[in-house]
């Protein structure tokens, strides 16, 4: 090897060590964090129209700060037409009226920090609202407007493609179709327009990775209009990071750019992003809507999903196969398919689908960035639903989600158990979602201290079981999961071992599904956690590492120690947290 090739070959070396230590540059908060995310017209209504808003979660700052998070994630706040609960934007600069306005957003920031508590929005980075500015005034067809070129049109499609992927305007409902790619506008900028899921919106043009020669409106990234989308992009983050915000979760972030296959050209604009944001903004944070952490998080955000989609796992553990999430795309002749969820009361699933996806995704992004286990979301279903329905088995679940590594999310009443609601009707797009977007329940009532406003107003239907899904009532109950769930994030907090970055080990043996048992080491420190969230008693032999000190357990459960090996027993719907001494 001459000495150019070596010179060539460490430079080479260098840059990317480099480019992985400025995207393994994490805010230091984020290591010991703890997520609450709340959809806000759910939350807390503070003027009694039925609607949550931005000083009814202000009013719950403390209650917030009590569960021991350190940071919230609020569901889109931005003005919109509110076809897609908020994720059909008109002015990301200012914050819907059904909410307040900026300076209650300013003041929620203020009253947050001043109990410790970060911020962060969501960021619907790859559409707007048809109804928004942007696209009326790009619609108009004059090519010497800024937004000329922030969304994408065309005037022709051949007749296959027509046939295939076209959507037309139907009069009676002309936003309802999520069919098809493209829509049908006639309008003097272009006859069709692009767009992202529902046809009220439109695609932003972040431009095409691989143009199609034979499609002239698609665009490189590099052109005027995809160069001028990433700007405003960037204005947005740095108009909220400047009002006080630390983060955004940005909403399809893998889906910026076109005809991008394997994530390459999407990958390079958030590695951008990012290096931008940790020069101006390094103690705010980008989490990813990604579901793939092995791209994502090289990709440059600091933390990313592991959920309902993308690298798979999630499901097998939590979604039985006769609730809407098990049943989507299931066929029973698949034999590679789960048939029986893990986190089932009658023990016939498996942690292996979801132990290899994740201690791989794990070790390869742990050193760059964190992964996010969420206890449920605004788009899927919670962990009350079928038959796991009792706080025991709920214990359980929140026992597995706040001593995993990376960084935890709960969604906002599931540390009190609120039910998926089955059937509900359809609210703002919300389809079968609407059952995990129900109003949070403070107390026994028809509205369950959510509002003054009559039942008949209310957002959605809130369902208590007569006052013991509340906080009221778990505030008085030693027993309830609401207080399980503080000594759970005291737990993660006091302990080093729980932190995000720490090493995960599984300790099942081949062929065993239950207990789940696995280690957690981190800064001298070692946690061992078994949990069986089946209704039967059941054992498993670990090696012998030093003696086991209970710090926290529901159910039933004893160790029998010796040298040759450390046998855990649980009764059924129990778990257990060990330190290593």
């Amino acid at each position: 090897m001459n000495k150019k090739t070596i010179i060539a070959a460490a430079l080479a070396s260098f840059m990317s060590f480099a480019a992985h230590a400025q995207v393994a540059n994490n805010p230091q908060w984020l290591d010991n964090a703890i997520f609450y995310q709340i959809y806000p017209s759910s939350y807390m209504d503070s003027d009694g129209n039925g609607i949550g808003d931005l000083p009814g979660i202000v009013s719950k700052l403390d209650y917030i700060k009590s569960l021991g998070i350190t940071a919230i994630w609020l569901n889109p706040v931005f003005e919109s037409g509110w076809f897609d609960g908020g994720y059909d934007v008109i002015d990301f600069y200012k914050i819907d009226p059904r909410f307040g306005t900026n300076t209650d957003m300013v003041k929620l920031i203020d009253e947050a920090h001043r109990r410790g508590i970060k911020v962060c929005l969501d960021l619907v980075a790859g559409h707007t609202s048809d109804k928004s500015p942007w696209f009326r005034d790009c619609s108009t067809g004059d090519r010497n407007s800024r937004y000329a070129d922030y969304y994408i049109w065309t005037d022709s499609i051949s007749p296959k493609e027509q046939q295939k992927i076209v959507v037309r305007h139907q009069a009676a409902n002309p936003a309802s179709s999520t069919y098809g790619r493209y829509v049908e506008a006639n309008a003097p900028r272009g006859k069709y327009y692009e767009k992202n899921f529902f046809e009220c919106q439109p695609a932003l043009n972040y431009g095409f990775a691989n143009p199609d020669p034979a499609h002239p409106w698609e665009q490189p990234v590099d052109a005027p209009g995809p160069q001028a989308v990433r700007r405003e992009l960037k204005n947005i983050i740095a108009f909220w990071f400047d009002k006080g915000i630390d983060g955004f979760r940005v909403d399809m972030a893998s889906s910026l750019i076109k005809n991008d296959k394997g994530k390459k050209a999407v990958s390079k604009l958030w590695n951008e992003m990012r290096a931008w944001k940790d020069k101006h903004y390094p103690h705010c944070v980008f989490i990813s809507e990604w579901s793939n952490p092995e791209q994502a998080i090289p990709a440059g955000f600091n933390v990313d999903f592991m959920m309902q989609f993308g690298l798979k796992g999630y499901g097998s553990l939590f979604f039985s196969r006769d609730t809407p999430w098990g049943k989507r795309g299931y066929k029973p002749e698949n034999e590679k398919e789960y048939r029986f969820c893990y986190f089932d009361r009658d023990g016939k699933g498996s942690p292996k689908e979801f132990a290899e996806n994740y201690e791989r995704a794990y070790n390869a992004t742990k050193s760059l960035g964190y992964i996010a286990l969420p206890t449920a979301n605004h788009d899927f279903q919670r962990p009350n639903i079928g038959t796991r329905n009792t706080p025991e088995q709920l214990k359980v679940a929140m026992t597995f989600f706040l001593t995993m590594p990376g960084v935890p999310f709960i969604y906002y009443g599931d540390e009190i158990g609120m039910k998926y609601q089955m059937d509900l009707p359809n609210k703002e797009g919300s389809n079968n979602r609407a059952g995990t977007r129900t109003p949070m329940q403070w107390t026994k009532g028809e509205t369950a201290g959510f509002s003054s406003c009559t039942p008949a107003q209310l957002y959605l239907p809130v369902d208590t079981e007569n006052g013991r899904i509340t906080v009221e009532a778990q505030l008085k109950d030693p027993a309830s999961l609401l207080h399980y769930t503080r000594r759970l994030t005291a737990l993660r907090h006091q302990q080093a071992a729980l932190r995000g970055n720490g090493e995960w080990t599984l300790l099942n043996k081949d062929g065993q599904n239950y207990p789940l048992v696995y280690q957690c080491s981190n800064q001298g420190e070692t946690i061992v956690v078994a949990i069986n969230p089946a209704r039967f008693k059941t054992k498993a032999v670990i090696p012998h590492t030093g003696t086991l000190h209970k710090l926290l357990e529901t159910g039933k459960t004893a160790v029998k120690q010796a040298n040759t090996g450390d046998e855990l027993r649980l009764d059924g719907f129990s778990a257990v947290v060990y330190k290593v001494e």
